[in-house]
């Protein structure tokens, strides 16, 4: 099976594994697809270096995972997409790019996980999975609702990312640490309350995982993780830090039991902007990129 992109060295990639411990993209069952766009942010700017700087973090990851006991990247194996520089001047353009990157991916049977970019990756990342999967359910993790119909004259925005992905009628979406939602998002919120979800930031410690990953029972699950799902004293490099927000053990736990309740079959990280000389955050993504793939094959 050839691959349909240039693929990073094994040394270059995620986890740069050395070459003994690599396989080739007719083995992996991972593919890292890096899709720096960055075309609607609207505060801070940087997510198009977002993917090189996770991938680069991810050399300093450890292996072996103490709550699997083992080292999950020999349960899937995993390749890396040589990024392309992506032209952020037209979004739909892009998306509909990566669209046809994933669907290459989820074709040869393969769990596509997108490094973004801004959050508007999520519609394109999503689509062939949607064609799929009739049974598809979206967990997601953000500050923001994302249930804009546009912003800023950009129907595509990072911030309608998920109405986006509610243009599709049937896809049922859950949605872990919202903050920060705006009054024109309400009335489309309370229009679809049979499908959106909400677990507000505010109730985080009310919250039981076994109620939040409910809904996901036996189902396909296509995990989006927008960074500013964090806490902004833990991860300060996105565009829109919002306080309140998930610690690292609260999304860990809501993504393990995710898991085991029904199949991670696709995902993205996205809004991660790279503060120069500080590594910590860059690292928080590549390990939880790393984390998601070890529950989705090895849990």
């Amino acid at each position: 099976m050839k691959a349909p992109f240039d693929i990073l060295p094994s040394e270059e990639g995620f986890l740069g594994l050395p070459t003994e411990e690599a396989v080739d993209y007719a083995a992996a069952k991972a593919v890292i697809i890096p899709f720096g766009l960055e075309g609607s942010v609207s505060y801070g700017g940087g997510t198009a270096k977002g993917p090189a700087a996770m991938i680069e973090a991810s050399h300093q990851v450890e292996l072996f995972d103490e709550d699997l006991w083992c080292e999950p990247f020999r349960d899937f194996g995993v390749v890396t997409m040589r990024e392309a520089l992506v032209d952020g001047s037209d979004i739909k353009k892009a998306v509909d790019n990566l669209a046809e990157l994933t669907g290459s991916v989820l074709s040869d049977q393969k769990f596509p996980l997108v490094f973004g970019g801004e959050h508007s990756i999520t519609p394109g990342a999503i689509r062939p999975f949607l064609q799929k999967y009739d049974d598809l359910a979206i967990l997601h993790f953000d500050a923001h609702a994302d249930l804009r119909d546009g912003y800023e004259g950009e129907h595509y925005s990072h911030a309608a990312a998920i109405r986006r992905v509610l243009d599709h009628p049937t896809v049922p979406i859950i949605s872990v640490g919202i903050r920060n939602i705006s009054a024109e998002e309400i009335p489309f919120l309370e229009a679809n309350r049979h499908r959106i979800t909400i677990h507000w930031g505010k109730d985080r410690e009310n919250w039981r995982v076994e109620d939040i990953v409910a809904p996901l029972k036996g189902r396909n699950i296509y995990l989006t993780f927008d960074l500013d799902g964090f806490d902004g004293s833990l991860m300060p490099a996105t565009g829109t830090p919002e306080p309140g927000g998930l610690f690292w053990n609260d999304a860990i736990s809501i993504i393990k039991a995710a898991s085991k309740t029904g199949k991670i079959v696709g995902a993205d990280i996205n809004e991660l902007a790279p503060i120069s000389g500080f590594h910590a955050p860059n690292f928080l993504a590549a390990k939880l990129a790393y984390k998601i793939l070890s529950y989705s094959f090895s849990g």
